[in-house]
């Protein structure tokens, strides 16, 4: 382990390096966040006062897009998936082949260190953000609903990454995946959550929802905050989760083991 500590080391040096692009992202992303509170504001003011949408009022409404962006601070993937593919078509995983390293791990653990600079970068625009927006955020009124929330938060956050490792490893197969990774970047930003919750939906088209990968990537830590997943459904919903991160876990390994037997690189 204390090699992977030290590689969580220098990739918290390298990313400091990108520190104030990861600021201006954090800023220029409080935009389209600032559009989407507007645009429900807007559709509020056109109800009755009290009514809801799905079961959501307008502070629940807001603090679910408030606690969207905490969560994909702490969990989306930032090229991940690139610089993997990139590693297998120019040959740098010949580095990794003959040493004691895991490949899985060493990305893992480079995930974990742009994940905690983005989120140290990201901290005091989103905080001052919530605090503008305070009258409508809505806190968790249980204890345990924190521990819920950060556990789920921190399965997402393995589920993102092993979900994206594994459509990286199809460059062992193609030569360019981007079109792979476009295709799974608009099932996530639908299915995810991050453009609406997704509960709104006809609750038919929710259930198959379920049963996917996508809603655990973001939309279900964010409904643990809020305590619409509560009980029966909170258990479930975290198994689900749970076995999400274990398939994709798998399925990675499987990918790497099947791709390094057609790798083959020549030189350096």
């Amino acid at each position: 382990m204390k090699k992977y500590w030290h590689i969580i080391g220098i990739g918290i040096q390298n990313t400091l390096v990108y520190r104030v692009n990861f600021l201006l992202r954090a800023l220029f992303g409080l935009i389209p966040l600032t559009a989407t509170i507007f645009l429900w504001r807007a559709v509020f003011a056109e109800k009755p006062s009290g009514t809801d949408v799905a079961g959501y009022t307008l502070g629940s409404m807001i603090s679910y897009y408030l606690v969207v962006t905490v969560v994909d601070a702490l969990t989306a993937v930032t090229e991940d998936d690139w610089q993997i593919s990139a590693d297998i078509k120019d040959g740098n995983i010949n580095h990794f082949l003959l040493k004691p390293i895991d490949y899985l791990k060493y990305r893992l653990c480079l995930f974990v260190s742009a994940r905690l600079v983005y989120l140290a970068a990201a901290a005091i625009p989103v905080t001052l953000f919530i605090l503008f927006q305070h009258e409508s955020f809505v806190l968790p009124n249980q204890v345990l609903t924190w521990g819920y929330f950060f556990w789920s938060v921190a399965m997402a956050a393995l589920l993102n990454f092993f979900i994206s490792y594994t459509m990286a490893m199809l460059a062992f197969w193609v030569l360019e995946i981007s079109t792979f990774i476009f295709i799974l970047f608009a099932f996530e930003y639908i299915a995810g959550g991050h453009l609406f919750p997704v509960d709104i939906i006809p609750a038919a088209w929710l259930q198959v929802l379920n049963w996917t990968p996508f809603p655990y990537q973001l939309f279900f830590p964010v409904s643990v905050y809020l305590e619409r997943a509560q009980g029966p459904v909170l258990w479930h919903g975290l198994g689900v989760q749970l076995f999400w991160v274990i398939f994709f876990f798998a399925l990675a390994r499987l990918a790497w083991n099947r791709g390094i037997r057609k790798y083959t690189a020549a030189g350096g």
